[in-house]
């Protein structure tokens, strides 16, 4: 069998006049190819159009020199890709979007690229002095020294304003899906839109990674664990090439994203390892102790971990389980401290519902005589419960137009069937008598904060709280991550046979069946659990859920 052909070595000399392989070549496509060189050995791969200003462009020239670039390229015979995903084939990209890029070599590509300076292999500085690089980077690298006298200029005003609409948009749960009817540029955007549109106008080394940290955030929240790596080592790659304003906090969160991937994946001592970490890095430390966004996110984090701990070992071993509650609890406590040190109602609301959530699961297995929970007894547990997360949703409800959480709802809707006991398998019948809380029983409950609870987005009736988030997630006006979007189904197919409507539970049932491929398998363990032990015979008979694994660990109620 023939070998494959060696792939022919592109030489790119960068002293004047410029050439490949011998050949004159034009400045500013051999700059692009080899800023994209650069970037794929030492940024993570993409060269944005920020890059390209002031360099060799500005704006009203990019499109043209981008494409007397390609006609280059095509001519040098080297393939170039664009757009954000960089696992795609260049010959499959549409063309039509080249010219608002980001671009990127193949690694096949890149391998072929040879930069000279003089006939010789350049050296990493002899780049960076052609790419124009160096003397900025070079300042920055000074222990102590001020920022470049260029660090801040006006249109970064237009780079802030993107990264909050991101954000906002993130709240909202308008996380990859527009409004129906939207643009990436006007205030319906997705947070992922905003935030790529965002990285089009990053012209800093802290802007660009700040984007790279904020995708990472994003897909991490829509439940593609890849994508967020992937976000993760192109970060790492920016913070060790460049010596990036902010790297400390940068580095901090790159370690809390990689744990809350590693916690979704349900790989909790490695969640683990990775937060412990932090805390015996100096610089790491330095930034947990000091900065209350990052000590938030730690803090919660480590309870949610520790919680899942305490639920696994409860029926095994007591007493450990209890110190591990007792932990989740004291964290989530520091957590929402540090969520109101820095001002963050979005911080605040999720860590509330989390410590509601954990104070009814202890009591669900047995863990109610922690001292946090001493005097309750188990009505006042679950009342404890139900006012933290109406806390949660009183914040949802009151801060700055921000969007309302699936999670309250799930809670709220585990929690009122959480007081049914019913036989495994229970029939039509048998199922129906059953008494879970209903939405006012709950409101009641909230004593104080009820008003959390108004009608517009808290129907009289559990099946109808659980459609209409379906509905938003199905217009687009929400985009719910895989569990939430799973968890959802369930509580509407249960409260919907549980009304006597079996054709709409049975909807449900369908989707909620097509979609547990997507969670990990203990997150399908429960969901598979659940849909037999909990739901009349005729029901599962009729929806045939996924046929159970052969052994696992018995699962416990989890909010993700």
């Amino acid at each position: 069998m023939p070998k494959p052909a060696t792939p022919t070595p592109l030489s790119l000399e960068l002293t004047s006049p410029q050439s490949v392989n011998g050949q004159r070549a034009a400045f500013q496509s051999l700059w692009l190819l080899v800023r994209m060189k650069h970037a794929h050995d030492a940024e993570g791969g993409l060269v944005r159009l920020a890059d390209l200003r002031g360099e060799v462009s500005d704006a009203s020239t990019l499109r043209m020199v981008v494409s007397r670039a390609f006609r280059d390229f095509k001519a040098w015979n080297i393939e170039v890709g664009w757009g954000e995903d960089t696992q795609r084939e260049p010959r499959f990209l549409n063309a039509e979007r080249r010219s608002q890029g980001p671009f990127w070599l193949p690694a096949a590509e890149a391998k072929r690229v040879r930069m000279l300076v003089g006939g010789r292999a350049a050296t990493a500085s002899e780049v960076a002095s052609f790419l124009g690089l160096r003397s900025r980077r070079a300042r920055a690298a000074e222990p102590g020294s001020p920022p470049p006298p260029d660090a801040v200029h006006l249109q970064d005003a237009a780079f802030w304003k993107q990264l909050v609409a991101s954000q906002q948009a993130a709240r909202q749960g308008r996380l990859m899906a527009p409004v129906a009817g939207g643009s990436a540029t006007g205030s319906s955007a997705s947070a992922l839109e905003s935030i790529r549109l965002a990285g089009t106008l990053a012209a800093t080394d802290f802007q660009r990674a700040l984007v790279t940290l904020n995708e990472a955030m994003l897909w991490r929240r829509l439940g593609d664990n890849e994508q967020a790596r992937r976000r993760l080592q192109a970060l790492k790659k920016q913070r060790l090439a460049h010596h990036v304003a902010g790297n400390d906090y940068l580095g901090a969160m790159e370690c809390i994203v990689s744990a809350w991937c590693a916690y979704t994946a349900r790989d909790l001592p490695l969640a683990q390892s990775l937060l412990a970490g932090m805390g015996e890095d100096a610089a790491r430390a330095l930034v947990l102790r000091h900065h209350p966004d990052v000590r938030f996110e730690w803090c919660n984090l480590w309870a949610l971990v520790c919680r899942s701990r305490a639920l696994g070992l409860s029926a095994d071993d007591k007493q450990t389980a209890a110190a591990l509650a007792e932990e989740s609890l004291q964290r989530f406590g520091e957590a929402l401290a540090a969520a109101f040190e820095s001002h963050s109602f979005d911080a605040a609301q999720h860590v509330a519902a989390n410590m509601g959530m954990a104070a009814w699961l202890f009591d669900r297995v047995g863990l109610s005589d922690l001292p946090a929970l001493a005097h309750d007894g188990h009505a006042d547990t679950t009342r404890r419960a139900v006012q933290w997360i109406a806390f949660s949703e009183w914040l949802c409800g009151h801060a700055d137009g921000q969007g309302r959480s699936a999670w309250n709802a799930i809670y709220l809707m585990r929690i009122a069937r959480g007081q049914c006991r019913p036989e495994k398998q229970p029939t039509l019948a048998q199922f129906r008598t059953q008494k879970p809380l209903d939405p006012a029983a709950i409101s009641r409950l909230a004593g104080p904060l009820a008003d959390a609870f108004d009608a517009a987005h808290w129907p009289a009736r559990w099946v109808d709280v659980a459609q209409a988030r379906l509905a938003d997630h199905q217009a687009g006006r929400r985009r719910y991550p895989g569990l939430q979007h799973c968890s959802l189904l369930f509580e509407h197919a249960w409260y919907a046979a549980h009304a006597g409507d079996l054709k709409a539970a049975e909807q449900s049932l369908g989707s909620l069946r097509e979609a547990l491929p997507q969670l990990v398998p203990s997150d399908r363990a429960y969901f598979t659990e659940s849909w037999n032990d909990t739901l009349p015979a005729e029901l599962v008979l009729e929806a045939k859920p996924p046929r159970r694994p052969a052994a696992r660990k018995k699962a416990v109620p989890r909010p993700g």
